[in-house]
C-alpha cells in the first residue's frame, strides 16, 4: 500500500442506468435501479479508487456493505457516486459513499474492503479448491 492511501482521499464515479441495472418484476413502467446493482457499482467505484493507492500485486476484496437505498432512479438516468476513504486500519479500508441521480439523493453507504496480496490469495484459493474437490 502506498503512503497516499489516507482518509479523505475521494473521487466521483458516474453510472448510466441501463436496462441491465434495473429491476423487472414490477413491469416496464417501474424499471428502476436495482439495489444489488447499486451495491456492485459502489464496490467497483471503491475498488477503483483504492487501486490507485496500492502497490503492484495488491488488490482488494469487499468485506462489508451497509447501504440505505433511499431513492428510485429511472432507467436512462445517470447516477453520481461520491466516494471517500473514511478510515484506514492496517489492510482494512472503510469508505463512505453517497449517491444522487441529479434529482434525488438515492443512497448512503459505508463499505469496507480488505487489501490482499493477489499471489497469496490465489494460493489460498487453490488449496481450498483442492479440499473441495474442485481442482
Amino acid at each position: 500500500m502506498k503512503p497516499s492511501l489516507q482518509p479523505g482521499v475521494a473521487t466521483a464515479a458516474h453510472v448510466a442506468i441501463d436496462r441491465e441495472r434495473t429491476i423487472d418484476f414490477m413491469g416496464e413502467k417501474a424499471r428502476v435501479y436495482a439495489t444489488p446493482m447499486l451495491v456492485r457499482d459502489i464496490e467497483v467505484a471503491c475498488r477503483e479508487l483504492l487501486l490507485a493507492h496500492l502497490d503492484a500485486g495488491e488488490d482488494s476484496v469487499g468485506t462489508r456493505v451497509e447501504l440505505d437505498h433511499t431513492g428510485a432512479t429511472l432507467m436512462g438516468m445517470k447516477v453520481e457516486l461520491q466516494v471517500r476513504i473514511a478510515e484506514v486500519q492496517g489492510r482494512s479500508v472503510t469508505f463512505e459513499v453517497s449517491g444522487s441521480d441529479g434529482i434525488d439523493a438515492i443512497c448512503t453507504c459505508r463499505h469496507q474492503r480488505f487489501v490482499v496480496d493477489v499471489a497469496k490469495t490465489e494460493q489460498r484459493l487453490a488449496a481450498k479448491a483442492l479440499k473441495a474437490g474442485l481442482a
